[in-house]
């Protein structure tokens, strides 16, 4: 398995997961049980950003699996993760479902986005092909 199929599934996983953690009771639920109730207060401040970051990988991921073209992702990422975390803690969470939503669609504009290139330069391929021909 190649490590763009490793990175977009660990990223997939980790936005799966982290979503259900955000946006359900479960992880309250366990640290009750758990007997870590104390910490419950500070669940999102840990969970958003990894929710962004889990993004993040799967944006990375799609890139790395489009064939690489184009200038790297990798600090236009790392500069949403850390503007999306820090206007979550700004606005105090208040339209954290909005904001995350809305990030999530980013992803897949992106991906058709990636997609969209790949199929144009692999239109440009055959066609030159044809013509070489």
């Amino acid at each position: 398995m190649t490590n763009d199929k490793k990175l977009l599934r660990a990223g997939a996983w980790g936005t799966a997961i982290t979503a259900v953690c955000c946006f359900t009771p479960a992880l309250v639920i366990l640290f009750g049980f758990a007997g870590l109730s104390a910490f419950v207060g500070w669940l999102d401040y840990g969970l958003f950003p990894m929710l962004f970051a889990a993004m993040g990988a799967v944006a990375y991921a799609l890139y790395l699996r489009s064939g690489r073209k184009g200038p790297s992702p990798t600090a236009p990422i790392i500069v949403a993760v850390a503007a999306l975390s820090a206007l979550l803690f700004w606005l105090e969470f208040k339209y954290a479902i909005r904001i995350s939503i809305t990030a999530a669609f980013a992803v897949a504009v992106y991906a058709y986005y990636l997609r969209a290139c790949r199929r144009r330069h692999d239109c440009r391929l055959a066609d030159h092909k044809e013509t070489m021909s």
